[in-house]
């Protein structure tokens, strides 16, 4: 039976298959040739149904570099929905005009990246779309073009109207949230609170249950500093700002534990000793991200009341139109946005059952 937004529901359940949306990030990156070549999969094809918000032509010259024959069809992006006959879509900006080959941050191209963006946040929060898979934008287009916010993260969390946000990184079993994102280490000490260490945990846990299926998630908080300040020769804010944050998050019944040293934390993690680490600053976290899961890490933001995922690399403007980037990753993040959807529907259905 049809409900709002054209989803359809059998006994009370939605039965309607996974809708995806992705953005093509800048243009002139290499977000067209990951998408071209992540969705001509036909496996990953057969898990969902995918709406693409970015240009026809820009993937038009990705497949043929490829030589990848088009397996979508272009619809005007004024009008999406979910009900399309083909299994991906290309919601066509073309009243926007980007050279293929421009390979470096530009006006025009960063505005149509961010009207990519935006779009597809309202599509999520219509419910046309179950999840928004970006791929990577450039920070110095969205700032030639006029941009209130520096990246994805800022922008979601302004549009979704979320007053906490939380960049976490996955890299296969590895699950790792950041107390602070875009900021100059030397700034960190300055903007060091209790809450932006706490705030990271609580988060961090209510996604591992929420989107991961983990009942009691275990959570390691790292340090701040080498051998995370032992006791305070080299820095008191392990024992100022980290430990209470700790023991706040322990009083509301989370399960975590901390602050460990960085340089043996990453390790014990990896062999699965914990289900989630929240890092202090964003290298501390990505290194061993990047180290472990180089083609194939995940962006997630938490925080959100949408399921947002992410290749972890950027737009690798040197390598754009050569066909040498790799679409691990973004087929990683697409499969995560996927997985992510269908366990939030099955604890929804789990919910509404238990309340019957």
């Amino acid at each position: 039976m049809p409900s709002k937004n054209g989803k359809r529901s059998v006994g009370g359940l939605r039965d309607d298959k996974i809708v995806i949306g992705v953005t093509m990030g800048d243009c002139g990156g290499i977000g067209p040739e990951v998408i071209v070549k992540a969705l001509s999969d036909p496996m990953l094809r057969r898990e969902a149904k995918f709406v693409i918000f970015g240009m026809d032509e820009q993937l038009e010259y990705a497949a043929d570099a490829a030589e990848i024959e088009r397996y979508w069809i272009r619809h005007q992006h004024e009008k999406i929905s979910r009900d399309y006959p083909r299994n991906v879509v290309v919601a066509d900006y073309d009243e926007y005009s980007v050279p293929a080959w421009i390979h470096k941050p530009d006006k025009i191209a960063g505005e149509a990246s961010l009207r990519f963006c935006i779009d597809a946040i309202a599509a999520a929060q219509d419910g046309i779309i179950d999840a928004v898979v970006t791929a990577p934008i450039s920070k110095a287009g969205w700032t030639l073009a006029g941009a209130d916010w520096p990246g994805h993260t800022e922008l979601l969390a302004e549009r979704c109207r979320s007053p906490r946000k939380v960049m976490m990184f996955v890299a296969g079993d590895l699950k790792v949230a950041l107390a602070t994102i875009h900021e100059a280490l030397v700034e960190i000490r300055h903007r060091f609170t209790i809450g932006c260490v706490f705030e990271p945990i609580d988060l961090l846990d209510m996604a591992l249950k929420e989107y991961f299926g983990i009942k009691k998630p275990s959570i390691a908080v790292a340090g701040l500093n080498p051998h995370a300040g032992e006791d305070g020769l080299f820095g008191d804010e392990e024992k100022r700002i980290i430990s209470p944050a700790i023991l706040l998050a322990q009083e509301v019944g989370i399960n975590c534990h901390g602050p460990y040293p960085a340089d043996t934390l990453f390790c014990r993690a990896a062999k699965g000793e914990f289900d989630g680490v929240v890092a202090m600053y964003h290298d501390q976290g990505l290194i061993p991200v990047k180290l472990l899961a180089f083609d194939s890490a995940v962006n997630v933001t938490l925080g959100i009341p949408i399921i947002r995922t992410s290749p972890s690399h950027g737009t690798a403007f040197d390598i754009a139109g050569k066909g040498l980037a790799s679409c691990e990753s973004m087929k990683a993040a697409i499969r995560m946005a996927i997985e992510m959807v269908k366990t939030k529907r099955l604890q929804n259905a789990q919910v509404k059952a238990n309340a019957n």
